[in-house]
């Protein structure tokens, strides 16, 4: 932890391991069980439950409570005041936390401002869910999703933009800012050449 930066208003609780070059922001807490990778950014007032894994250069921006049964690999954007759930059916007066249901989001997705993610599902690799989305099931790698619930728009590559895809049909699209090659293929949408 000595390489993290961690300003003085936040706590980090003993036995939390941050990589080198993270940076926690004013007032977050995590907790000591929570296990964070190089060069990722917590935002202000971000929460990191114990059971929690976020992967290398991760940003969980302002305001992000990331609970217990999180797990995000690297490079995922989480907006600011998305939400992430982790008991299907909450009550204050019955402990559930027994029944955590695991969520993960896998590398490279973002997640948009004020979106929330219900416990139990996979977020796919670099798929965009659009602010203020409602996420009840799970994502496909490269989906665009919106709304609420949140439906599937679209496809999205690598960089961030929209991919000239029809949604539901099959076929091939080429990103112009990258040159990358996009195939869709019975609802599965793959980077063609793929290095990693």
């Amino acid at each position: 932890m000595d390489q993290a930066i961690i300003e003085a208003s936040a706590i980090v609780d003993r036995g939390a391991i941050l990589g080198a070059g993270t940076r926690v922001w004013h007032f977050a807490h995590v907790c000591g069980g929570a296990r964070i990778g190089a060069g990722c950014s917590l935002g202000q007032n971000v929460f990191v439950g114990n059971d929690v894994r976020i992967g290398d250069r991760c940003k969980i921006q302002n305001n992000v409570s990331v609970y217990d049964a999180v797990t995000i690999e690297d490079e995922v954007f989480c907006g600011p005041s998305m939400v992430f759930t982790n008991v299907w059916n909450p009550r204050a007066a019955i402990v559930r936390k027994d029944a955590y249901r695991p969520t993960l989001v896998k590398r490279g997705a973002s997640i948009g401002a004020n979106a929330t993610i219900v416990c139990g599902v996979t977020i796919g690799r670099y798929a965009f869910i659009a602010a203020g989305a409602v996420v009840t099931r799970d994502v496909p790698d490269f989906a665009l999703m919106a709304g609420v619930p949140a439906r599937q728009t679209g496809w999205i590559g690598r960089f961030g933009e929209r991919l000239a895809l029809p949604r539901g049909a099959d076929g091939d699209a080429t990103c112009p800012y990258t040159g990358e090659r996009y195939q869709v293929r019975g609802g599965v949408c793959r980077l063609l050449d793929e290095a990693h």
